[in-house]
């Protein structure tokens, strides 16, 4: 009998895994946090992992998974339900839609993704921009799914794709290339593979019908009790401009130690997304008249809606760190590197294979990016360009063990199929969308 190598050993424990996690949860119907432990639990004996790391790694991965999520999505959650509480989301749904038109409405919440997206680590700008979706779904009457694609299409390639996001800000000089040009060439890459993930696809999702639970519907309030355009606005985008600003401060060579740790800690997304919060309860409730009891009693079911969603993130980083442990990014990417591809593509597919085993982003970047070092220098290819095809492969495949995957599933109602049907396919069209541009780039400037 064929011995395998561990290359295929290492492939064919991962599909298992993920398939037995498919199979748990899409026809076994079995809970999600539940599946992920029994997945990863096969997945560890499969890998021959040492019996007494098992739980141990599990415990990791959950911890890091939530730690550092839980804060931030509950602050977000908050944030979002005075947003859609005060009427905020709603006066700023109807002025989009006046400024764009009902129908391009698709296009400019793409744009606001993108843009939202640059200064605010995706998670924020997901929680930032839910109760916006739902506002605009209200107000247009047009469907949920639709009008969420092109946000999160735009989220993801700023996420993916450009500095100072933490995978690409962290490849950047693994590869020595230019944060500036690299930025550059993101913003030229990423423009047009939003369009074509987000507007462009969404028209195909149309018929998908989103059930969301009730952290963000809300009752409706009157025009005549709306907040002003400029309250709702600046308030809402609070946490874009603050972001923003520190991480310009913090490029700024003229500062001593203690005020760059002063900017490092006010940066930081969690103590922003707190300023915002306080900043909310007042510009939008107590400035209006509203009780803080009344403000609070909202948080409290925003924050009953997200626990569901935290443990089943916390159970896609068990797996991830079970196949971390047992060395499979490893395997599978000296198993790829061997191909014979151009770098750009063997960049963008080893980084994509890693993230369809791993579920992480940032994960499959910066592994990817470590196994294909040695290639650019080797090659002459554009360190700047590397570090998009790469982050093109990174948002491929996303599916059951990715966190996001189950925030979109959830946030809006969908079944398995559904989020398959249209969060998957809009990032995989992000990630091939994403390398076509860059390889089309790369004639351009060489």
């Amino acid at each position: 009998m064929p011995v395998l190598s561990a290359e295929t050993a290492v492939l064919a424990v991962v599909l298992i895994a993920v398939l037995s996690l498919i199979a748990m949860i899409a026809w076994a119907k079995v809970q999600p946090l539940l599946a992920f432990v029994v997945a990863s639990i096969l997945a560890a004996l499969l890998l021959q992992m040492s019996l007494e790391k098992v739980a141990k790694s599990i415990e990791t991965g959950i911890g890091s998974m939530i730690g550092s999520l839980a804060v931030l999505l509950a602050f977000g959650a908050i944030f979002g339900k005075i947003v859609a509480d005060s009427g905020a989301a709603k006066k700023i749904s109807i002025v989009l839609i006046k400024a764009f038109g009902d129908k391009r409405i698709a296009l400019a919440l793409c744009l606001t993704g993108f843009i939202v997206g640059i200064p605010l680590f995706y998670n924020v700008g997901f929680v930032l921009l839910v109760p916006l979706i739902f506002s605009v779904a209200r107000q247009s009457g047009k469907p949920i799914v639709y009008l969420a694609l092109p946000v999160m299409a735009g989220l993801s390639i700023s996420h993916g794709f450009l500095p100072p996001h933490p995978s690409p800000a962290a490849i950047v000089p693994m590869f020595g290339a230019d944060m500036g040009l690299t930025l550059i060439y993101g913003l030229i890459v990423g423009i047009p593979t939003a369009l074509v993930a987000g507007p462009v696809f969404a028209l195909s999702a149309k018929h998908i019908v989103a059930n969301p639970p009730q952290l963000f519907v809300v009752d409706e309030v009157a025009d005549d009790k709306l907040p002003s355009a400029a309250n709702s606005f600046l308030t809402a985008l609070l946490p874009v401009i603050l972001l923003s600003a520190f991480t310009l401060l913090g490029y700024y060579d003229g500062l001593d130690a203690q005020a760059k740790g002063l900017i490092a800690f006010l940066g930081h997304p969690m103590i922003v997304m707190l300023v915002s919060v306080v900043v909310a309860v007042v510009t939008l409730g107590l400035g209006r008249g509203m009780r803080l009891g009344d403000l609070m009693a909202g948080s409290g079911t925003a924050l009953r809606e997200i626990a569901p969603i935290l443990l089943i993130i916390a159970g896609a980083g068990a797996l991830k760190q079970i196949f971390v442990d047992g060395g499979v990014n490893d395997q599978l990417g000296h198993m790829l590197k061997s191909l014979p591809v151009p770098p750009l593509v063997l960049g963008w597919l080893i980084a994509g294979v890693i993230r369809l085993a791993l579920g992480s982003a940032t994960v499959a970047g910066l592994t990817a990016a470590g196994l294909v070092a040695p290639l650019v220098a080797a090659s002459g290819v554009d360190p700047n360009l590397m570090v998009l095809a790469i982050g093109a492969g990174s948002l491929m495949f996303s599916h059951v063990n990715d966190s996001g995957f189950w925030m979109f599933k959830e946030y809006f109602g969908l079944s398995v199929k559904d989020t398959l049907r249209s969060w998957t396919l809009m990032e995989g069209l992000v990630g091939i969308c994403g390398l076509i541009f860059t390889l089309l780039l790369s004639q351009v400037v060489s």
